[in-house]
């Protein structure tokens, strides 16, 4: 499951950045940085073209509404869950001494966490995503965090040469 979040959000990036169309975050989807502990190339975050916006809004709808009509959510909508679990994550990642030297951001997105950045030590990825799979409405992580020496394993904010 991880891969497949991880190569689909590679394929958008790919396909409006060669387009050099602008993009944007519509549905405020919660982006912040948790950790700055070390260089790192900063993420694009959630950001989306024209034809992507379109796209999202109608499988947002469905996705959202799923999640309640399942019985999974007490929410009517998964997307409702995104502010508050944006900020328990930080919280979480902010307060792990074990994470200080690590720089990673935070997407929240329908009771998904996406880990975006670097770390040290593949000890500091899986100590992160362990912390986010203990909040109670985190349904889903999906770590792209890269290790020193490593490219980044997610849409970058600025490209580089």
């Amino acid at each position: 499951m991880r891969a497949w979040g991880a190569l689909l959000l590679l394929a958008l990036v790919d396909s409006s950045a060669a387009q050099g169309e602008l993009r944007q975050n519509p549905f405020n989807d919660p982006f912040a940085q948790a950790t700055a502990g070390m260089p790192c190339p900063a993420p694009r975050g959630p950001a989306y073209d024209a034809a992507e916006i379109r796209q999202e809004e109608h499988s947002r709808v469905e996705r959202g509404t799923t999640c309640w009509l399942n019985g999974l959510c007490k929410e009517p909508n998964a997307y409702r869950y995104d502010k508050p679990n944006a900020e328990a994550a930080l919280k979480l990642l902010r307060d792990a001494p074990e994470l200080a030297g690590t720089s990673i951001w935070i997407i929240a997105e329908r009771r998904f966490i996406y880990l975006q950045g670097c770390v040290a030590t593949a000890d500091q990825a899986a100590r992160a995503e362990a912390l986010m799979h203990t909040l109670p409405d985190v349904q889903i992580v999906i770590p792209m965090m890269a290790l020193p020496g490593e490219e980044p394993r997610y849409p970058l904010a600025v490209k580089t040469q």
